[in-house]
């Protein structure tokens, strides 16, 4: 992937690693080799672009006299994987704090080596669990939630193994623990695949959580969307706004809008 460079690593880790980066080399990421695991790729950066910057607000007329401007919010990345959208989040200053929720061992711990190894380890919290677990135990506690669930349901396709946890697995688990950890005015982002939005909407609804804004991302001006990012609320449907889509690359590769993400930071 043209945002990820890097090579192997030979530190004796059990599982062999590269060290690679994001945005111009301004974040290091630590993941697994290929074939040996999940490796981040540009839906992740998408994502927390999109949650990093939301729609604006209407401000009552009290709050827009006092001029209050809100703090970055603590953001919960639900099956982090290694970390890559909560340490772009925290590289965007669109979260002051963020608690990475993985359950699988090898990609905890790079997250916190991830942590580590950008000077981020007193804003952000590896937890090793199951994501609904976690949302039980610390329900309400998000302001922003950002998840890059898995794309394939159980039985629907086949997963190389390597990969089993990080791409199997149920929408709904996702969504639940979404919704216990928000609070009532707290977002919930977001990227699955297009052709399944009607799936992502309909999960969302039954949990109270009703898609407030969605932008669809192509791969080039005349493909049909590959993926859509969605933001969603709890409360009562409607007041949808659909942002202009998203295209990565034109005639001569990278648009100006995807050049300007990939160097974010």
């Amino acid at each position: 992937m043209a945002t990820l460079s890097g090579g192997a690593l030979g530190d004796g880790t059990a599982v062999e690693a590269t060290q690679d980066a994001l945005f111009g080399g301004s974040v290091v990421l630590f993941q697994p080799r290929r074939g040996a695991g999940y490796r981040t790729n540009v839906d992740a950066l998408l994502l927390a672009g999109f949650a990093a910057t939301p729609a604006p607000p209407q401000p009552s007329s009290r709050s827009a006299a006092r001029g209050s401007v809100r703090p970055p919010p603590v953001a919960f990345d639900l099956g982090a994987g290694v970390g890559a959208v909560g340490l772009a989040l925290l590289r965007f200053g669109a979260a002051r704090r963020v608690v990475f929720v993985e359950i699988d061992e090898l990609s905890a711990a790079m997250a916190r080596r991830n942590l580590d190894a950008n000077g981020w380890t007193d804003r952000g919290e590896v937890v090793r669990g199951d994501v609904n677990d976690v949302a039980r135990a610390r329900r309400g506690e998000a302001s922003l939630v950002v998840c890059n669930p898995p794309y394939v349901a159980p039985g629907r396709g086949r997963v190389p193994p390597a990969q089993a946890r990080a791409r199997g697995g149920n929408l709904s688990t996702f969504i639940e623990a979404a919704r216990q950890l928000t609070g009532r005015r707290a977002r919930a982002c977001f990227v699955y695949p297009a052709q399944e939005l009607g799936v992502l909407l309909a999960g969302l609804a039954a949990e109270g959580l009703h898609a407030k804004r969605m932008r669809f991302v192509h791969g080039t001006p005349g493909a049909p969307a590959r993926v859509v990012l969605v933001e969603a609320r709890a409360g009562r449907p409607g007041g949808l706004c659909v942002m202009p889509p998203l295209v990565e690359r034109g005639a001569r590769g990278y648009t100006p809008e995807m050049e300007t993400l990939l160097a974010r930071g």
